[in-house]
């Protein structure tokens, strides 16, 4: 894409806007001084147009029932218990007469299998998604239906909710074999609680029963909703990552037979998600619902060709992540989904008489979709298996397209064994570039600005799939705003990054945080969307180097009581003591007078067993029970722990301030794969340090935790499992410094993540600018959250003219603001 296109100035929303004056300038007692010093001489790292983009995973309902714009929900009646316990082929539709769902070889077609069955006189209803099926006032929505009536049949299709009907029901005439009838309704009133009804005078039967909005993104068939797509496409993103996440790479990779005979595997199939809506098949999702593949590969590609940013599919490795521990040894089936990769770049990129290339064409793209990089795998638990696959994608691929980047991962988190191998893994095999993934708190975030400052010039580059700051408060976005400086500054490093999730259907959410929320009426963007929309739209093509000023800081000892806890798992704690770096006891408990020393402030079913604390619930999550003073420092904590069933080990806590700030060693966490020292922050977690390894059941361990100043060592059994410093200053002012070539302006990126405004002196180093700058801000209380009905967190745009070789800004407390700075 061309950077005239898609870099200049700020985004025409922002402009559109409230415009402000600036606020004024803080008293100098309030106010942090700092000091912004700008190289304009120097040259800083190239940024590439695609430095920024998105990453689409079916999360949350992101597809059907949110981006897709179906607006009938199981609309092929193939949700089955595969998909959730609680579903049936009539999940969301409610009948009214005789009606079957029928999987026989009367179907469709062999991959839409199960149909309805509705006898003469009868009516089926759907209820949509979230309250119900949104309609609006004088908009068109386009019905289609496939249907088989020998004898004949009339279909009375109508809209209604509680209050009477939607639109003017429509008449449709069906008689023979299978055959596709469409009809098109014009909505009379709006309303969010609308329900689809299909009555028939005969018996007939029906499948893919439609309703779309005629008002889709650009009015493309089989299309996505507008709202969505428009925000998505108002950050500018350079790239569009797809379909997933834990949704590539999960799945049983074996197959399965019905009493039908039908065989087919259940892990993401592109093949799956291309051709006719009507023979595409569904499946059973990760995150525990069913997904259509109405919105498959085809889809995926043409949108990321309208919002002029590079497709970036990824493939699944045939081994699992997302912690999950499974690699297949079945060779003929890697080979096929080698294979499948090849076909899936001949389908993007190649001539539309090639195979794959004839199927594209066919779908309505005769021109390729270029293609240039693909992802094999997603956080993968098991590093060496996963490489030893991944080398044979990526020889298959470069022996046949050279030109196509390989992408690999590091694993789910930012640091650990796996990682540690993994990133081994990929230097001396001379990987292209490691997708990296993780999810931490604003205070690591915070802390952790410098991570890209010391990654080999010369080695594999970085592609930060996914990351964010837990959260959805202002205070969120500020870190990860911080944080993007750090990802701008080490641009020949960090080549891609994304947020991640992008869209969560506020009814059916499996993750938070999200970066665009929705219901069946409306969208908005949260406060990290308006960051990532604010950096995205104002990259710039070169660093400018630049430093500033620190803010002193000054970190105490490591503070804070004791705790137990579990994580879907009971276990036994016992001999618990606490004690002084000068000898002195500051806990001891045996339990043998009962537990009145400990407090709950998690879940869980905790209870005095056998001279033990146990907690006995193993499906209960963070447990916590806390016991001494949130002032303790320096000292010994000693617990004996024994597992009694459930999937994981121990949680032992220390530096218990309260229930959202603590460090805990978790021992056998990750469906008891690994052990990591995590830290919890304002409620959000990181990860310290972390290794391999399990916890046995019915064995008694003794953990031993010695906390001196802000050092920390953990000992298993007697031996010292390991050790970390807890030291690093979070910084709340960063800041970044770029040009864009087209205009010549610098682009002066500023981060102010603490409650006191920050009076700061800028030296351009003589740069030639004019005297007025414009300016973007974002500012807000630290716990502001975006809603739909209320968007604290908004772009302000205003001007600045005191802009001169050396020049006095104060940004504004919790702010996020960048300085436009036209050349003179």
């Amino acid at each position: 894409m061309s950077r005239t296109r898609w870099r200049l100035g700020l985004s025409a929303t922002a402009l559109l806007t409230a415009t402000a004056v600036l606020p004024a300038p803080a008293h100098a007692e309030d106010a942090a001084d700092y000091t912004i010093t700008v190289d304009p001489a120097a040259q800083g790292a190239a940024i590439d147009d695609t430095m920024y983009g998105v990453f689409f995973e079916d999360i949350n309902r992101a597809a059907d029932g949110g981006l897709y714009a179906e607006l009938v929900q199981n609309r092929s009646f193939e949700y089955s218990t595969a998909d959730n316990a609680s579903y049936t082929p009539l999940t969301s539709w409610s009948v009214t007469g005789a009606a079957e769902a029928v999987n026989d070889s009367g179907r469709l077609n062999e991959r839409n299998r199960t149909y309805l069955s509705l006898g003469a006189g009868s009516s089926v209803t759907n209820a949509g998604y979230n309250t119900g099926i949104r309609v609006e006032q004088g908009k068109k929505y386009d019905f289609s239906v496939w249907a088989r009536a020998e004898g004949g049949t009339t279909l009375t299709v109508t809209l209604k909710d509680a209050a009477g009907t939607l639109a003017t029901a429509r008449q449709v005439a069906v008689k023979g074999g299978w055959a596709r009838y469409q009809a098109t309704f014009t909505a009379t009133r709006t309303s969010n609680r609308g329900r689809l009804a299909v009555a028939t005078t005969n018996a007939a039967a029906l499948d893919m029963v439609s309703l779309f909005p005629r008002d889709t993104y650009k009015n493309q068939p089989n299309g996505l909703r507008k709202d969505l797509a428009e925000k998505i496409e108002a950050l500018r993103p350079g790239f569009l990552r797809f379909p997933g996440g834990c949704l590539v790479n999960t799945g049983s990779m074996e197959d399965y037979s019905e009493a039908s005979g039908w065989q087919r595997e259940r892990s993401y199939q592109w093949k799956d998600t291309i051709g006719p809506v009507e023979q595409r098949a569904t499946n059973a999702n990760f995150w525990g619902y069913n997904q259509s593949y109405g919105l498959g590969y085809y889809e995926y590609f043409r949108f990321a060709e309208d919002i002029g940013a590079m497709p970036l599919p990824v493939v699944p490795a045939l081994v699992t992540g997302c912690g999950q521990n499974k690699a297949t040894d079945d060779e003929a089936l890697l080979k096929r989904h080698i294979q499948d990769a090849l076909d899936l770049i001949e389908f993007a990129n190649g001539p539309a008489t090639s195979t794959w290339g004839k199927v594209r064409a066919r779908m309505g793209h005769p021109r390729p979709f270029h293609l240039t990089h693909i992802g094999v795998g997603n956080e993968e638990n098991l590093p060496h298996e996963f490489y030893a696959r991944f080398q044979k994608f990526r020889a298959a691929i470069e022996a046949k397209y050279p030109e196509i980047t390989v992408v690999s991962n590091s694993g789910p988190d930012d640091s650990g064994t796996t990682f540690e191998t993994a990133w081994k893994l990929n230097r001396e095999g001379g990987v292209d570039m490691v997708d990296e993934h993780y999810y931490n708190s604003p205070q690591w975030f915070l802390q952790n600005n410098d991570r890209y400052d010391s990654y080999d010039r010369n080695g594999p580059k970085v592609f930060l799939g996914e990351y964010a700051s837990q959260g959805n408060a202002w205070k969120n976005a500020l870190a990860e705003a911080a944080y993007m400086t750090g990802l701008e500054r080490n641009a020949d490093v960090v080549k891609l990054a994304s947020y991640a999730p992008l869209l969560a259907n506020e009814d059916y959410v499996q993750w938070r945080p999200d970066m665009i929320w929705f219901n069946n009426r409306a969208s908005w963007g949260s406060a990290n969307y308006e960051v990532q929309k604010l950096f995205m739209n104002n990259v710039g093509d070169r660093v400018v180097p630049s430093r500033a000023t620190g803010t002193p800081s000054v970190s105490g000892p490591i503070t804070g009581a004791v705790g137990l806890s579990t994580w879907a798992t009971s276990a036994a704690y016992d001999d618990v003591k606490v004690t002084a770096g000068n000898g002195s006891t500051l806990l001891s408990d045996d339990f043998s007078g009962g537990a009145a020393q400990w407090k709950h402030v998690g879940g869980g079913s905790w209870s005095v067993q056998d001279g033990q604390y146990v907690q006995t619930d193993a499906a209960a999550e963070n447990t916590l029970v806390t016991a001494g003073d949130p002032a303790w420092k320096d000292y010994d904590l000693h617990v004996k722990a024994t597992k009694k069933s459930g999937k994981e080990g121990f949680l032992v806590a220390f530096g218990v301030k309260d229930t959202g700030n603590y460090y805990w060693w978790n021992l056998g966490g990750w469906n008891n794969t690994q052990s990591a020292v995590e830290q919890a922050s304002d409620g959000g977690k990181s990860t310290l340090v972390s290794k391999a390894g399990s916890i046995e059941t019915g064995r008694a361990y003794d953990i031993d935790i010695k906390v001196r100043g802000r050092q920390v060592t953990l000992y298993l059994d007697g031996q010292e499992w390991g050790s970390f410093t807890d030291d690093k200053p979070a910084e709340p002012f960063r800041q970044v410094v770029t040009r864009d070539a087209g205009t010549g302006e610098l682009i002066v990126k500023v981060v102010n993540a603490q409650d006191t405004a920050a009076r700061t002196a800028i030296d351009l180093g003589g740069a030639k600018v004019a005297s007025r700058a414009r300016v973007t801000t974002l500012a807000a209380d630290q716990d502001a959250v975006n809603t739909e009905t209320d968007t604290p967190v908004t772009p302000v745009t205003s001007t600045f003219s005191g802009v001169a070789d050396t020049f006095t800004y104060t940004f504004p407390a919790n702010s996020v603001t960048f300085l436009r700075l036209p050349r003179r």
